[in-house]
């Protein structure tokens, strides 16, 4: 393996071993505030999908990728965000701690990423790829995934914060 290589897959290491210590404590919830990434990543997003794009017009292919990657993201922020423990305190608030099921997919994603970009330099021209709507497609992907993903636990939350149930929810005693 190559320095270029190496040095991604031990930062990444690295920064596993630090979100896996971090998750094993709870953390506040606070519903109300979880518009405020979605609406970041959003506007980083799409500023760097308009403003850097200097790509002419896309076909229907890259539009169908495009599709195709939100609702993959959607789907797996979904998910992660069904794996969320979350608990109300007996003075009201709402702890979340991430579980390792969602650090695993985000795992997951990151080897499938690195993979993929791999295989893509290999063969891009053979497969008639354009690199610029796979890395749309990626980015496009992490939206859909960020934003499914605050909304699963915003709707949990305040189902909870509401007196009703969820079956993901755990009442501290």
């Amino acid at each position: 393996m190559s320095p270029q290589t190496m040095g991604p897959l031990i930062g990444i290491g690295v920064a596993l071993a630090i979100i896996l210590l971090r998750n094993r404590r709870k953390r506040t919830l606070r519903p109300h505030l979880l518009w405020i990434m979605p609406l970041i990543v959003t506007l980083a997003i799409g500023m760097g999908l308009w403003a850097v794009n200097a790509h002419p017009h896309f076909g229907p292919w890259a539009i169908v990728s495009f599709i195709v990657a939100l609702a993959l993201g959607a789907f797996a922020g979904w998910w992660r965000g069904k794996t969320i423990t979350i608990e109300k305190e007996p003075d009201g608030s709402l702890k979340a701690q991430a579980s390792p099921l969602g650090l695993i997919l985000v795992v997951g994603l990151f080897a499938a990423r690195a993979g993929l970009r791999e295989v893509m330099e290999a063969n891009a021209a053979a497969w008639h790829l354009d690199a610029i709507v796979v890395t749309d497609a990626f980015m496009l992907f992490a939206l859909g995934l960020i934003i499914a993903q605050r909304v699963e636990i915003y709707i949990r939350a305040r189902r909870v914060l509401a007196g009703g149930t969820d079956s993901h929810v755990e009442v501290a005693a």
